[in-house]
């Protein structure tokens, strides 16, 4: 029966399959070599860091929040009309909402993953509440924060969205 169309494959042979298809797809996802970062953009956004407050800066300069961070989600009666609340249900759902976009994260949008290249965010943590400059370029020295580095002829001759 070993050899047959439709013949069961021995387990050993099975297992080995699984693990050449888990490897593969592995590989695929989570590249071996990192991809380069990218340019974003060759000047830095300037922000307010919250003390305490955990962010994650987009290694790899394909994330769109660079363009125009959202440092913190406007609360509903701040920012925008009232909507018009008929139960305490949908009360409770803007308010779900609201509290899951606060926890995105502001500088990452999941690129880096979705994109395969391999690279992860730089998670910090705000030491006090300050005004701070953060690099776009990806060049840095001091990510997340810029070092002027944009300002070399190497940067401003690249290309936006192209590697260094």
């Amino acid at each position: 029966m070993g050899g047959s169309v439709g013949a069961p494959l021995r387990p050993a042979a099975l297992k080995l399959n699984q693990s050449r298809y888990i490897s593969s797809w592995l590989t695929g996802w989570f590249p071996k070599t990192p991809a380069k970062s990218v340019v974003a953009q060759k000047t830095p956004i300037k922000v307010e860091l919250v003390a305490g407050k955990t962010y994650r800066w987009c290694v790899c300069g394909r994330s769109k929040k660079q363009e125009a961070p959202e440092q913190e989600v406007p609360r509903q009666e701040a920012s925008t009309p009232a909507l018009p609340l008929t139960s305490k249900s949908r009360q409770a759902s803007v308010s779900m909402i609201q509290s899951l976009l606060e926890q995105l994260p502001p500088f990452c949008d999941g690129s880096h993953f979705f994109q395969r290249t391999g690279l992860s965010p730089l998670k910090f943590k705000a030491q006090e509440t300050r005004a701070v400059a953060l690099c776009t370029c990806k060049a840095t020295q001091k990510a997340p924060y810029c070092d002027g580095t944009h300002r070399s002829e190497r940067v401003q001759k690249a290309e936006v969205g192209s590697p260094l």
